[in-house]
């Protein structure tokens, strides 16, 4: 790469645009110590860089076609496979995996959605990845995404709106839009979407489909563009409970590679299976009903499901978290200053943070935010210019705030946990929104993308495991139901999933 000791002119430009006062003189000497640290760049250059090899060959694959991506759900479509091999042999075997267009596949295009990765192209494999070829799964392609996936609808992609298979004109939710719509489309069983804020949980609901964002920790996030380390996840998106639990079962565990895996617990989802809910113990979550948005047909549906558990077997009682009211706040103190910090001010991956570092990526990004700003969506440009407003105005002492008020919240969830196994309460209060216009208002358009997550975004702030299950329809629409378990319980949500997708056809009831 390279990089030249600055001149006197570029020192004074830094420390004016720092707020710094120097002089001419000053600027000279600070260039004359630079020159001991630039050294160790110049070495950095030469030293070779650790790799993610990846564990199969493939061709660069293609983009389809629109008369082949009905929903404009596909970014990239790919057929990769590899040989089986260590202690997940097997398990994926016959399974294709659509990926979401914010995890590394060596070799094939990654876009994020947006404008300003348009042509990159990564040289390493996700753990995801890898771990999924390595159980026998194919990657069948990169599943379209939000815009940077700072949306939880679906219109903010850069080559246009990713549509609901279940009504085309509709939103299929976001930031994962294009992995619930090829698996609600039926084109793959299984996909792999990622949850900041509901990002897998939001299209799972509005498309129909079972999505868990799992415990914070659980799933290596290793070659995925983050948005905010302390809140990142990714999870499966699959067409039954049991693809659900096959699919965790490979991708779980810790990864040398990400430190946000090193408490992680995993436990026999495939086990979980058959198991019933009877004698479990489920509290209904008073909060996460009659929100003023919510549909009370929404509300209606998902309480039904709550009586079907408690009929298989199930205690039922209602608990009041007054807290879950200020989640989506105390999620907006971090998630703004902290997606400002990461994504853009230090180009896609921050800094600071024990983890594996794509250096192409952040290279991309580099140039992307240099050259192409002015063609990303007006959901980035928001946090963009708020995060930094934040920044200056007060130097990051609400984030930190927020970053404190996650362990209360984090708290009033735990304890109601002590004493029952699950909460449920509608994943979404309402169901799909239409996709707005290309000429709507910059309000409409930012206020479409943002206002679904009064339910979601909680649970990403305290990294409970959250799993959205479908429960029926609503004018053509899905609805969701969303189980939340303890930390690194995922079975449990699975039991209780699996118990609603037994009672038949969800698109009856």
């Amino acid at each position: 790469m390279g990089v030249s000791l600055p001149t006197v002119g570029q020192v004074l430009e830094i420390a004016r645009d720092v707020g710094l006062n120097i002089s001419d003189e000053d600027a000279r000497s600070f260039q004359g110590v630079m020159r001991g640290p630039m050294a160790s760049f110049a070495r950095l250059d030469q030293l070779p860089e650790p790799a993610l090899p990846p564990v199969a060959p493939r061709g660069a694959g293609y983009r389809p076609e629109p008369e082949d991506n009905p929903y404009n759900a596909w970014y990239w479509k790919t057929d990769i496979s590899a040989p089986t091999r260590g202690r997940r042999k097997g398990l994926l075997a016959g399974k294709s995996v659509a990926i979401k267009d914010n995890i590394c596949v060596a070799g094939v295009p990654l876009m994020n959605g947006s404008a300003l990765l348009e042509g990159y192209v990564p040289d390493i494999d996700a753990t995801v990845v890898t771990r999924i070829l390595e159980a026998g799964g194919t990657i069948a392609g990169k599943a379209a995404c939000e815009d940077l996936c700072f949306s939880g609808a679906s219109h903010t992609n850069a080559h246009g709106p990713i549509r609901n298979p279940h009504k085309p004109t509709y939103s299929a939710g976001g930031s994962s839009g294009g992995s619930a719509a090829v698996v609600a489309a039926g084109e793959v069983p299984m996909a792999i979407g990622g949850d900041q804020g509901g990002s897998i949980r939001t299209p799972s609901s509005w498309c129909g489909v079972y999505g868990l964002k799992p415990t914070w920790g659980l799933v290596p996030a290793t070659g995925a563009m983050p948005i905010s380390w302390s809140m990142d996840h990714l999870g499966p998106m699959c067409a039954s409970v049991e693809d659900v639990a096959r699919l965790l079962s490979a991708i779980a565990g810790h990864d040398g590679w990400d430190a946000r895996t090193i408490p992680a617990k995993t436990q026999p989802y495939m086990r979980a299976l058959g198991q019933g809910v009877r004698g479990l113990r489920i509290a209904v979550l008073r909060e996460g009903f009659g929100h003023p948005e919510s549909d009370p047909e929404v509300d209606r549906l998902v309480r039904e499901s709550i009586e079907s558990l408690r009929a298989a077997g199930a205690e039922v009682t209602d608990v009041s978290v007054p807290e879950h009211y200020d989640g989506p706040h105390i999620w907006t103190g971090i998630i703004l200053e902290g997606a400002a910090e990461m994504m853009i001010r230090a180009n896609g991956f921050g800094n600071n943070v024990l983890g594996y570092y794509p250096s192409s990526f952040i290279s991309a990004m580099g140039k992307g935010y240099a050259t192409r700003l002015d063609d990303a969506s007006e959901t980035v440009k928001l946090v963009l210019l708020l995060g930094e407003y934040m920044h200056r105005q007060t130097h990051g002492v609400y984030h930190a705030k927020a970053q404190n008020l996650r362990w209360r919240l984090r708290a009033a969830y735990d304890a109601v946990l002590a004493e029952h196994d699950l909460m449920v309460m509608p994943t979404i209060p309402f169901t799909a929104t239409e996709i707005p216009p290309a000429d709507c208002s910059r309000e409409d358009y930012v206020t479409l993308a943002l206002n679904m997550q009064a339910n979601t975004c909680p649970f990403d702030v305290s990294g409970h495991p959250a799993f959205s299950v479908p429960v029926g329809k609503l004018d053509g629409l899905p609805v969701g139901m969303m189980l939340v378990g303890r930390h690194f319980d995922e079975t449990t949500a699975i039991r209780a999933a699996e118990t609603i997708e037994g009672l038949g056809d969800w698109t009856k009831r």
